[in-house]
């Protein structure tokens, strides 16, 4: 499985006014958990852009079931569950002391640097989806 564990620590300035994690920071740190996640397969986003491939976010979308709160060390579990045609979708599970408090899913697609267009999965991501079809 193509997948990876990554801790974050709850900075006082990522809270709001009720001491909790504001909610518009999850996306931040669900793009670390994702690049991390390709980090560890082997693949680069700063190569995949020099490659002249993007992969923006097409879709996000969370469910938050607990807060976190500043100085809380949260662990975000993402795993890379398909890649077809020109996307790739991962999923999230973010835990607090082994207490699940959110879930995530986003799709992103590749596209040409150059015209912003839809690409098929590069070659650097065929190995992957022979991981996950097993």
């Amino acid at each position: 499985m193509a997948s990876s564990k990554i801790e974050i620590r709850i900075r006082y300035g990522e809270t709001d006014q009720m001491g909790f994690c504001y909610y518009g920071n999850y996306a931040q740190f669900l793009e670390v958990a994702r690049v991390e996640t390709l980090r560890e397969q082997g693949i680069s986003y700063k190569e995949l852009e020099e490659k002249g491939i993007l992969l923006p976010v097409r879709n996000y979308s969370i469910k938050y079931i607990a807060p976190a709160k500043y100085d809380d060390i949260i662990q975000i579990n993402t795993e890379i569950s398909d890649i077809k045609n020109s996307q790739i979708i991962f999923k999230y599970s973010i835990y607090l002391e082994q207490k699940l408090i959110a879930t995530a899913y986003t799709e992103l697609v590749f596209v040409s640097k150059e015209n912003h267009k839809p690409l098929k999965v590069p070659d650097d991501f065929k190995f992957l989806t022979e991981i996950i079809n097993k």
